[in-house]
């Protein structure tokens, strides 16, 4: 049907586009005499398909508008549900609570959005005046009314109204603290009708938007001095994520209690469903002030109203959304900042106007809304579900196969690798596996310490805090003493051993603050070793070295970081020979070995195969799930540390 085709083309064009979308709201719909499509709740329309359209049947559907309904809100609005449920043809998708509007006005197609530009005059103190001022009687204005039965009825008499008066129904339906619905009979009409309205508002833009896109957020420091200690106290009744920005819209509103008013209530229901409709803001300026303020206030809040907060803004620091996960987290990030931008744009129409409090409880207390909420936070069902690991070395080989493994059960990953463009693309990949967790790459050089300060600051402004440092990358220059060069023994040594100390030192320092302030959050330090530091290994010294060197370092490290409740340990994988550090057909350690001499008449690169295969009791290789498994265990239990764990098919075994 062409028409669906074009539903679907209009609601992923607008879907797309920031300046009329945030979190998937709004709705699109078409009908023809007998039947309407209508997006279904829990579908976004930048990737809706004709599965994601609810059907209903018109004449079932016309009930609504001529039924009498109970005068209790909470009874009509379930009697209404209902009658929608059963004008519903296809059961299995749940219709926009707004399908009676669409249905009430005659267009073909009716495309329902939130548009920045038209809610910074929906949400304005003088949105009525100067809505009849930019478009006169060419639109309709409607003050705000409840969303559910009541909206539609007002809606459908005003367009009745409206028609009796000017001899056609209105193109444009403008909401206060809502949004726009515009209706045509073509798709080309809609896009046509959408451009004129938002062109005529911006004309009457005074100031334009600060930068949204620049980070300005302040000094690392700051940062990992404070975010992950907030992301415990937030965290009493299960983990969250955090993520923090800041630029110069959000540091406009931050950087006094005065403009904090301006964003202080929520504009229209969608806040309220994401970012619920109250905030705390602390104006301290230093670390210590601020975690005590904010101990304090999220206290109170949870006093207060029996949840957590969604946003905190910290003056200097930034715009802190608190999500059960991190999809959570950008969709609170998306509709706060629309907010801010509304706010700043509201101020050309006499200035913002925030919901009134009754508003607020209504949408608050709205089943429909509650069940938007239910569905927007998404779920996962991992062993490391919400938890934040970082992998160094994950672009690629172990590294890659362990971060694939942890994001499938739950974890939010931190790709660290010096490989950017690998990297970079390890990461997409990842987050085609991920559900409400997500991946991010920091191009990191582990032997660097300014380095694997930033990989921290990255980790906290993304997750809000670390609870797994894998400590993954590393390399191998195999050679006897008459071939091994000082200088390559010092590179594997720098990279397999003294890393190590600078991840754990940099690592440590974050899980510290994070356990201070959750008394029972336990945090994990993984070095992935391997059986070469477990038993030596014939010109390989400069590898079996670092490597026993880093079974040392896990015992130190262990015993050190016991009392704040940081478990250190090793795990010992054998070969991965599928993976690019033995298989690499340059520098491999097929290639290294066969050149090295060491295996004793091995003439090809098969030849040393078979042999290093030959030694596995279980006759197979290590791969990056076998070492996954052994690193969930380590995390899991609580009374294990400072182990160094062989996973080498029987090759190597503890006495």
């Amino acid at each position: 049907m062409n028409e669906i085709n074009d539903l679907i083309k209009i609601s992923q064009h607008y879907g797309k586009d920031s300046r009329y979308v945030i979190a998937g709201g709004g709705n699109t719909s078409y009908k023809n005499a007998d039947k309407l499509w209508v997006k279904a709740s829990g579908h976004g329309l930048a990737t809706i398909t004709e599965d994601g359209f609810a059907v209903l049947d018109r004449k079932k559907l016309q009930v609504i508008s001529e039924k009498t309904y109970s005068a209790n809100t909470a009874e009509r609005e379930e009697e209404v549900k209902n009658d929608l449920a059963a004008a519903c043809i296809t059961k299995d998708r749940r219709p926009s609570v707004e399908t009676s509007m669409h249905n009430a006005i005659s267009a073909a197609f009716i495309v329902h959005l939130h548009p920045t530009m038209v809610n910074a005059l929906m949400c304005a103190q003088n949105a009525e005046a100067e809505t009849q001022k930019i478009f006169g009687d060419t639109v309709l204005y409607i003050p705000y009314i409840d969303p559910g039965y009541v909206l539609f009825k007002e809606v459908e008499t005003r367009v009745k109204n409206f028609k009796a008066k000017n001899g056609k129904e209105p193109e444009v339906i403008l909401l206060q603290n809502h949004g726009i619905f515009v209706g045509a009979d073509s798709v080309e009409k809609i896009e046509k009708i959408y451009a004129d309205v938002l062109g005529k508002i911006e004309k009457s833009i005074v100031k334009p938007l600060p930068n949204c896109q620049l980070s300005t957020l302040s000094s690392q420091l700051s940062t990992l001095d404070t975010i992950p200690a907030i992301r415990m106290m937030l965290s009493k009744e299960g983990l969250k994520t955090l993520k923090v920005v800041n630029n110069e819209l959000v540091n406009s509103f931050i950087n006094s209690k005065e403009n904090f008013t301006k964003i202080s209530r929520p504009f229209s229901p969608d806040i309220i469903v994401y970012c619920k409709s109250n905030y705390i803001y602390i104006a301290e300026e230093n670390a210590e002030n601020i975690l005590a303020t904010a101990e304090k206030e999220i206290e109170a809040y949870v006093k207060k109203y029996g949840y957590t907060p969604k946003v905190l803004l910290i003056k200097n620091l930034g715009l802190v959304a608190v999500g059960d996960n991190a999809a959570g987290c950008d969709i609170i990030l998306d509709v706060f900042q629309d907010m801010m931008k509304i706010a700043h744009l509201a101020q050309s129409f006499g200035g913002e106007h925030p919901m009134t409090q009754a508003q607020i409880d209504f949408i608050d207390n709205w089943e429909v809304e509650n069940y938007r909420r239910k569905v927007s936070a998404g779920a996962n069902a991992g062993r490391v579900e919400n938890k934040t690991i970082i992998v160094t070395g994950a672009a690629q080989g172990f590294g890659e196969g362990i971060a694939r493994c942890l994001i499938k059960e739950g974890a939010n990953i931190v790709v660290a690798d010096l490989n950017e463009n690998v990297g970079q693309q390890t990461a997409q990949e990842l987050n085609k596996l991920a559900k409400s967790n997500r991946a991010i790459f920091v191009k990191t050089n582990v032997a660097d310490m300014d380095s694997l300060g930033n990989l921290m600051f990255e980790t906290v402004k993304a997750f809000g805090g670390l609870d797994v440092f894998v400590s993954n990358a590393g390399v191998l220059r195999a050679g006897g003493l008459e071939d091994m060069t000082p200088e390559n023994f010092e590179f594997v040594t720098k990279i397999n051993y003294n890393a190590y100390f600078y991840c754990t030192k940099v690592a440590s320092r974050v899980m510290k603050l994070q356990n201070k302030f959750g008394a029972a959050n336990f945090a994990d330090i993984i070095q992935i070793n391997s059986k070469s530091g477990l038993r030596g290994s014939k010109a390989n010294f400069a590898y079996a070295g670092g490597k026993f060197g880093g079974v040392g370092l896990t015992q130190s490290f262990a015993l050190e970081l016991a009392p704040f409740r940081i478990k250190v340990n090793s795990i010992c994988p054998g070969n991965f020979y599928e993976g690019p550090l033995w298989s690499d057909p340059e520098n491999g350690l097929f290639v290294q070995y066969l050149k090295a001499g060491k295996v004793p008449g091995a003439k090809t690169i098969e030849d040393v195969r078979k042999f290093y295969m030959a030694q596995v009791p279980m006759n197979k290789g290590t791969s990056p799930e076998d070492v996954t498994k052994a690193l969930l265990y380590a995390v899991e239990q609580t009374c294990e540390t400072g182990q160094a764990i062989p996973v080498t098919g029987g090759q190597v075994m503890m006495s």
